[in-house]
């Protein structure tokens, strides 16, 4: 496996020290987002579409550091139904990444309305009322599945091998079979950004979704999720409080080993080699109480300390 972490972790600092920092952590490369919720302040999308020469100096100073680009992320809902550049960044996303050799894109599956005349999201995380099962089939024949069809046909098109989906609350792609859903509709382009964080505060195993994901595992942002029991105790994991307030939060975004210790994340790496995932670590720092820096320099230690790295050699003797 091979260590990074994204850039919007140190989101405050230029692009030359976001680099000059992960060389001097040790970390392999850096994950940049370019578009959606981030306001992309490391790579400027519009002006590096088409542009051999900026995309020229963009990839030489990675060389230069001697990283890689791990992938480019698209964070953010490109099916929302009232702003359509999200999606329009998707693409552009993608058509960048073929230009300039990058075969990984991250993204999320996107969240429609919940009808053709409806203007916000629509999650549906239960089956009761009825209503629910209509929205679920409008989200996913009449949005989901045409949109992909086009996404999937456009990265090929693009050179792009693999597009990583966030198991992301508030998209249609949340879960393994959710995420297996569109796979086996669309094809074996689409695969699993797992991000064990959100499966934690949806009350999934990531441990296991690892396991039952398997060969759709494209890459794993690693971010941990501190859950405050007595919170939890009386507001449950639906949560919606201010993300900035943590002692009122049943869960929040945590610097890795603060809310999961060595030992699980030791584990999350074992079961990610089971099922056959030698790829990426990309660090997602998001707590809000620690120093970006401080944490993301915490994580990328935890991780030294527990990743796989070298390959396996063991042989049976011939006895």
């Amino acid at each position: 496996m091979k260590l990074g972490f994204v850039s919007d972790s140190l989101g405050g600092l230029s692009f030359t020290e976001v680099l000059d920092n992960a060389a001097r952590m040790g970390v392999s490369g850096v994950e940049v987002n370019t578009c959606g919720w981030s306001t992309a302040p490391h790579f400027i999308l519009k002006n590096t579409l088409g542009n051999r020469a900026a995309q020229q100096e963009f990839l030489q100073a990675f060389a230069d550091r001697g990283l890689e680009v791990i992938s480019l992320n698209a964070n953010g809902n490109p099916l929302h139904p009232t702003d359509p550049a999200q999606g329009e960044g998707l693409k552009n996303t993608i058509r960048a990444a073929g230009e300039m050799g990058i075969r990984t894109v991250c993204t999320m599956s996107g969240l429609p309305a919940g009808n053709p005349t409806d203007t916000m999201p629509n999650w549906v995380v239960s089956s009761w009322p009825p209503e629910t099962q209509a929205i679920l089939k409008y989200q996913w024949e009449e949005k989901l599945f045409p949109f992909w069809t086009e996404i999937v046909a456009l990265a090929k098109e693009c050179g792009v091998e693999k597009i990583a989906l966030e198991l992301h609350g508030n998209q249609c792609v949340y879960n393994v079979p959710s995420l297996l859903k569109l796979r086996n509709e669309v094809g074996p382009i689409v695969g699993a950004n797992l991000d064990p964080s959100h499966l934690f505060w949806m009350g999934a195993d990531p441990l296991l979704a690892a396991e039952a994901l398997g060969e759709a595992v494209y890459h794993v942002h690693a971010k941990d999720t501190f859950l405050n029991a007595p919170k939890q105790a009386v507001t449950s994991l639906l949560e919606n409080g201010s993300l900035t307030d943590i002692p009122s939060r049943s869960w929040s975004y945590i610097t890795l080993g603060f809310g999961h210790g060595e030992e699980w994340w030791r584990q999350f790496c074992y079961r990610l080699k089971m099922g056959g995932y030698d790829g990426w670590l990309s660090i997602e720092h998001e707590d809000v109480l620690l120093n970006s820096l401080e944490g993301l320099e915490k994580s990328v230690a935890l991780l030294k300390g527990v990743m796989p790295i070298a390959p396996a050699d063991f042989k049976l003797q011939d006895i």
